[in-house]
């Protein structure tokens, strides 16, 4: 008798099972679960999984790290240190093209190499430093006789090739932001009596603001100020490049314009 029963409860269980699945077939909730699974994965926006970052940075000895006690590129270990943080980020991975001495004419010239060039077209982001070699360079020619022309002159100069330098970016990687750090006045150190040199270096500046302006995806960072009248020693005993601490004040700058303009973009 107990068998009997046992078998009726089973039996009883497994009609009672297929007749809500077929319920459920019926009113579409099985399919729903389903539907309701995937449209959850297909919710997820990209910036839900963390990503590696590849930025080139490229120019002068800014980038190279020329001043950086620990020879490990300057600004860009605490640039990488501060995008690892953010949860959409799981890697910062650069390549330093930086070249001590190079000006613009001698990036361009550089960008025409295949292995960059190709960098380049992978990049998701590009950092230039650029400008302050140019910029010595009238000092150097006119050192013993300085004059205002003679910066104006060559600003000429500086602001076609940094528009070629952007074009030649540009047919690489169409959608990569592009960011110019801008130019600092170390010169106060050496030249006092020189007083237009803030002038001229926020003349440059804005020059190179318009440029990057021009560019739908660039963006100009301004670092001039960080050294301007600090009461920290920001420079290298050269009194031209920054020290670590003057880099990583340029990280910071860096890295809030990117907080602010270009991360969730690049994200996306």
């Amino acid at each position: 008798m107990l068998k009997k029963l046992t078998l009726l409860y089973i039996c009883l269980t497994v009609f009672l099972v297929s007749c809500s699945q077929i319920e459920s077939l019926r009113d579409g909730s099985f399919n729903k679960a389903k539907e309701t699974g995937m449209q959850l994965k297909e919710a997820l926006p990209d910036s839900f999984f963390p990503k590696d970052l590849h930025i080139v940075a490229a120019g002068d000895s800014l980038t190279q790290g020329v001043g950086d006690s620990t020879d490990s590129g300057g600004y860009i270990p605490y640039l990488a240190e501060q995008l690892e943080r953010e949860k959409t980020v799981r890697n910062a991975n650069f390549e330093n093209f930086g070249v001590r001495g190079n000006r613009t004419d001698q990036l361009l010239e550089r960008l025409k190499n295949k292995n960059i060039q190709a960098s380049i077209r992978d990049a998701d982001m590009v950092i230039l430093t650029i400008g302050g070699n140019d910029l010595m360079n009238v000092v150097k020619k006119n050192f013993s006789r300085l004059e205002l022309n003679q910066f104006q002159e060559e600003q000429i100069v500086f602001a076609r090739q940094l528009e070629a330098i952007f074009s030649a970016i540009r047919r690489q990687n169409h959608q990569a932001p592009i960011i110019l750090v801008g130019l600092y006045n170390p010169f106060f150190n050496w030249f006092a009596d020189v007083k237009e040199m803030n002038e001229i270096v926020d003349e440059w500046n804005r020059q190179s603001q318009e440029i990057v302006e021009n560019d739908e995806n660039a963006y100009f960072v301004d670092i001039h100020d960080i050294f301007l009248n600090n009461e920290e020693n920001l420079l290298y005993t050269d009194y031209f490049h920054p020290n670590d601490r003057g880099y990583q004040l340029i990280a910071d700058r860096v890295y809030e314009l990117l907080e602010q303009n270009v991360l969730g973009k690049v994200d996306e």
